[in-house]
């Protein structure tokens, strides 16, 4: 099987992040296949046109790595039935300036946990529309709402219940399957 190198943003700024722990969950139980690795958006500064001549060295950085990986998974929570502004920020950086879209024909998938009982549903569907205009190919199945409960996901990525640890094993599965499905029909551009 081929490797891929597997970036991923989480959406949420804060350090005690649940999604945070999502993702460390994820990158633990991730086939050998994939090698994950954060990118970080903490530091961006808002994004405007006027950049766009020149970027500032964290943005240009931010989009390099976008671009050197072989797909993006969107960790992240919902925020007033939409994604955080800190993910749409970081979005507009790496799809600007316009012809220079590093999401263009990139694999990704998008997954989120909340306390509330339909996860981040609501948010998701908005970043898949995002994601949609980006062309950025997106995994449809299987959807992925965690319902963050106290204690289901330990501070070192340890997932205390057998059934979601179980469901988050399969979804990178599926995910490792999508990239090799994806890069097969759409081979990167290097």
């Amino acid at each position: 099987m081929t490797h891929f190198e597997v970036g991923y943003l989480v959406g949420s700024l804060a350090s005690q992040s649940i999604n945070r722990k999502l993702a460390l969950a994820l990158t633990r139980l991730a086939p050998a296949q994939l090698e994950m690795r954060e990118i970080p958006i903490r530091d961006l500064p808002l994004y405007c046109y006027d950049y766009d001549a020149e970027f500032p060295d964290v943005a240009t950085k931010f989009k390099e790595a976008i671009a050197d990986v072989d797909a993006i998974l969107f960790v992240t929570p919902e925020y007033n039935r939409s994604i955080p502004g800190a993910l749409k920020n970081a979005i507009d950086w790496a799809s600007r300036p316009y012809g220079l879209n590093s999401f263009s024909r990139k694999p990704s998938a998008v997954i989120g946990t909340s306390p509330g009982s339909i996860g981040t549903a609501v948010g998701q569907q908005h970043l898949r529309s995002i994601l949609s205009f980006c062309n950025s190919p997106q995994m449809n199945a299987p959807e992925a709402y965690i319902q963050f409960t106290p204690d289901l996901i330990k501070d070192d990525g340890e997932v205390t219940q057998a059934s979601t640890s179980e469901f988050l094993r399969n979804y990178m599965a599926e995910f490792q399957a999508f990239i090799q499905r994806v890069l097969t029909v759409l081979p990167r551009e290097r």
